[in-house]
């Protein structure tokens, strides 16, 4: 199985580990009953769970609850180990739209028993992520996306990336210093508010306005 980016500029660009931050949005913390975090909250997704613009989530058997969670990827080009944020822009490569597909009923179990959420979040097809936009496209600035996500038509996530709690430089600071990140990195940023069920048989649009969308099927 094939674990690669492609790029609007052509360039393909093979997946290398995938961070996700939970809780970066203010008003997603609120609707799940949290409060704003003192670090970031890191957990990782398998490689195995990147599913491409077109695919479909497959929803294990053994879930009764499966969450969409809208989200802006960062895309790593460069090895970066214990950077400033200022210098973060340097090492990005690019930016895409993604959906950390959830398990919220194996997650809230986890949760309860103080257990890990690599089944809930790091299952096959739990990760899609469109196209990439090429950082060259932005004069090395870092900038805010408008994002969307619609299921079957009706609008469920809408938040601009100006929203997060941190910032891509900060977490791209902070992952640096804790892990150093890689060429080919995927880091999945937060999602707003507005999680919600899907079910087989629902069509999902996310959007990274104007820049790329994601298209992906349920079953």
């Amino acid at each position: 199985m094939k674990f690669d980016l492609k790029f609007d500029n052509s360039d393909i660009l093979e997946i290398g580990s995938i961070f996700c931050i939970g809780s970066n949005y203010s008003k997603h913390i609120r609707e799940m009953g949290g409060v704003k975090p003192e670090n970031p909250v890191i957990f990782l997704k398998p490689r195995a769970a990147y599913l491409e613009n077109g695919g479909t989530i497959k929803i294990p058997e053994f879930s009764n609850l499966c969450h969409h969670e809208l989200e802006l990827v960062v895309i790593i080009g460069e090895h970066c180990s214990n950077i400033n944020k200022n210098d973060a822009y340097k090492y990005i490569a690019g930016y895409a739209v993604g959906i950390d597909v959830t398990l919220r009923d194996i997650q809230n179990i986890a949760k309860q028993k103080g257990q890990p959420w690599a089944v809930a979040k790091g299952f096959v097809t739990s990760a899609p992520i469109s196209m990439v936009v090429s950082s060259s496209h932005f004069n090395n600035q870092i900038p805010y996306f408008d994002l969307l996500l619609s299921v079957n038509g009706e609008l469920r996530q809408k938040a601009n990336t100006s929203e997060m709690e941190r910032s891509v430089a900060e977490l791209i600071e902070y992952l640096s210093k804790v892990f150093t990140l890689n060429r080919g990195d995927c880091i999945f940023t937060g999602t707003p508010e507005g999680v919600g069920q899907i079910k087989s048989g629902d069509k999902l649009l996310a959007e990274l306005v104007g820049f790329t969308k994601l298209e992906i099927n349920v079953e």
